[in-house]
């Protein structure tokens, strides 16, 4: 009886804790800023090189800034992290995917968005940093617009 119960109480642990670790590698100051170059500087990346093998499918056209598509994906040849910013939001860093080392660098995501604005997207790769960007236009606002 002990044993199961010691079973059980450390996987109770383990689910709790699992997901305390991953906010840890939380970027509260990235998250938090109102400009996307103060975010990038809190990310710690400064220039940032155009690239053509980074792709953003997304509309150009979306009806509704509370639900638009993005798919992005990165043919630069060892990709460890894709960066989504919304260059005219309250908060533009909107997410930062990390990759395992031959993972495919591949995301599919619904963002919301308050105005027309462009959607950048930076790939890191072998410590450099490429970007993609595209604008959307909104017609009705997602973020209280």
């Amino acid at each position: 009886m002990n044993r199961i119960r010691r079973a059980l109480l450390a996987a109770v642990v383990f689910a709790i804790a699992r997901p305390l670790a991953a906010l840890a590698a939380w970027n509260k100051e990235a998250f938090s800023a109102k400009t996307p170059g103060e975010a990038l500087k809190s990310l710690g990346i400064g220039d940032a090189a155009p690239a053509k093998d980074l792709h953003i499918e997304a509309p150009e056209i979306a009806e509704n800034g509370a639900v638009v598509p993005i798919e992005i994906s990165s043919a630069i040849p060892g990709t460890t992290a894709l960066i989504v910013l919304l260059e005219k939001n309250p908060f533009p860093l909107t997410a930062r995917f990390d990759f395992k080392e031959g993972a495919l660098p591949f995301v599919k995501l619904n963002v919301k968005m308050a105005e027309t604005a462009d959607v950048r997207v930076l790939a890191e790769a072998g410590g450099k940093y490429y970007f993609a960007k595209q604008e959307i236009k909104i017609t009705v606002g997602g973020c209280g617009g």
